[in-house]
């Protein structure tokens, strides 16, 4: 299942994401794929609701995969180390 993203991934869209988590783990799937490459800006609070769909995605048996990040985007998830928590796609 791939979840395309756009805009800016900040604080303000933790009510939406967790709502997508919730219909998302509803659905088994063994990967979820998060493709980014619509996403022009993320803070520290989207990386961590990144790290919350990984987390319920362990629970499900679910690979979580990040896909197109590029920019800011995949500068912020190389600092943050995210290669060696998730599966990346260019």
């Amino acid at each position: 299942m791939t979840t395309e993203m756009a805009g800016r991934f900040t604080f303000s869209d933790h009510t939406v994401f967790r709502k997508l988590i919730d219909e998302i783990t509803a659905l088994p799937a063994e990967t979820q794929i998060f493709d980014l490459a619509g996403i022009e800006f993320i803070d520290s609070a989207g990386l961590g609701m990144l790290l919350l769909a990984r987390d319920e995605g362990e629970k499900n048996r679910t690979t979580v995969v990040l896909r197109g990040a590029k920019g800011q985007v995949k500068r912020m998830l190389e600092v943050a180390r995210f290669d060696t928590l998730f599966q990346m796609e260019d």
